[in-house]
């Protein structure tokens, strides 16, 4: 070890102070004369290691509150764990070489396991300090008792028992912190599962519970699923997550997100003053949508165990939303959903209505389609049609007059006017 003589303060701050000029003969005595002495009172310590370790644990729960209650829950693991690390302190005052593998692997252990047991690293980093100091004030006590006049020579061995702690604080911090990322990794990857779990209607009920905690949302709420992609593009994958979800739900909102490679889904908490409203849009009144993003809002469910069905639901939803980039929630577009839900007899029914229609030329067939579209969004006016479309009611009626004759369908009938409604739709959200 390398010997100096500094003050404590001046390790902690990092400074290095300038050694003195001695001829090699003098420092060779010092520093054999004061291992001799640190020795000695090692040696002693170890014979009275469990005291030593009695008074450690006194101390701790004396001035640490966070280890007050770790010796109030398991006090013979604590003293045991005070115990192993005192041990190997001494000993690596006896033996450094031989000794140090074995006290940095119990340092490193101890941090690993407080960091899963949840103690603050603030109240370990404590601990090691007042076991260093616990240790240095019974060398100078055990020197002072068996050679008072030996005392003065500790001195030029502190530097290496304070670099010895501020060694092993270091070493516990890093194992501490490593552990605690391992165990952030772990949750959120658990979490991450449950999440799919839920949302693709594989999750046992038995795993509820825990799911409720992973993503903090209470287990039996009313939840919707909101299902999003697209969207512009963003400096990071970060900012522009950030930009979409917050288009998609509104600040405040209890929300947890699960990303997924095209479609990120959000398991939304409806209703309460953290949940979001089921009439409420998606985004703030001012938000102005971004291009290209979709988003998709199902209908409400009951509970965590249905969320699965809520992720369908958006997923139709989804599927009804123009390519291009708009908002849909499900409940206002019931008729579009169920094409959607059943796209082969969606275009059966367009082919069945409109087949006529579809085989005219491509700019004939385009007049008729929208004059058809316009008077039905127009709740069957021929003049808000025709100012829609900038023709006189007349033109319209003409043009709804020959869907009449190719279709074989009259629009004075209710039955009829539904199926040009439904296939209309199905023209429109079956892109494919």
């Amino acid at each position: 070890m390398q010997h100096a003589v500094r003050s404590r303060a001046a390790i902690r701050t990092g400074l290095t102070p300038v050694p003195r000029p001695r001829t090699p003969g003098v420092t060779s005595l010092i520093d054999t004369d004061a291992l001799r002495v640190l020795h000695r009172a090692a040696r002693a310590l170890l014979d009275d290691l469990p005291d030593l370790t009695d008074r450690l644990v006194a101390l701790l729960e004396e001035q640490e509150p966070a280890y007050r209650a770790a010796v109030t829950k398991d006090p013979t693991a604590t003293w045991q764990e005070a115990h192993r690390s005192l041990r190997h302190s001494v000993a690596s005052l006896l033996d450094p070489r031989g000794a140090r593998d074995a006290a940095r692997r119990c340092s490193w252990r101890i941090g690993a396991a407080r960091a899963e047991q949840g103690l603050p690293l603030d109240a370990l980093l404590h601990a090691f300090r007042l076991g260093g100091s616990l240790v240095w004030q019974r060398l100078v006590e055990e020197t002072s008792r068996a050679a008072p006049e030996d005392v003065r020579l500790l001195v030029h061995v502190a530097a290496d028992v304070w670099n010895f702690v501020d060694e092993h604080c270091t070493l516990v911090a890093d194992a501490y912190r490593q552990t605690e990322w391992q165990i952030g990794r772990r949750r959120e990857n658990r979490a991450r599962l449950l999440a799919a779990g839920l949302l693709d209607g594989t999750g046992r009920i038995a795993d509820l519970p825990e799911a409720a905690r992973a993503l903090d949302l209470p287990e039996q709420g009313r939840y919707v699923v909101v299902a999003l992609t697209g969207g512009p593009p963003a400096r990071s994958d970060t900012a522009r997550s950030d930009a979409v979800r917050a288009a998609a739900v509104p600040p405040g909102a209890r929300v947890h997100w699960h990303a997924g490679p095209e479609v990120d889904y959000g398991i939304v908490l409806v209703g309460g003053r953290e949940g979001l409203t089921e009439t409420a849009p998606p985004g703030p009144p001012s938000r102005v949508p971004l291009p290209g993003l979709r988003i998709g809002i199902g209908s409400p469910v009951a509970g965590l165990a249905a969320v699965g069905e809520a992720r369908r639901l958006a997923d139709t939803a989804l599927g009804i939303c123009p390519a291009a980039g708009g908002t849909v929630r499900l409940a206002d577009q019931l008729p579009a959903a169920l094409v959607v839900s059943s796209p082969e007899l969606g275009r059966a029914l367009a082919e069945k209505v409109l087949g006529p229609l579809l085989r005219l030329e491509p700019a004939d067939r385009e007049v008729l389609l929208d004059t058809l579209t316009t008077w039905l969004e127009c709740d069957g006016s021929a003049q808000r049609a025709g100012e829609r479309l900038y023709c006189h009611r007349n033109t319209v009626l003409n043009r709804l007059r020959r869907c009449e004759q190719l279709t074989g369908r009259s629009l004075a009938r209710p039955a009829d006017v539904v199926e040009f409604s439904l296939a209309l739709t199905a023209r429109r959200v079956l892109r494919d």
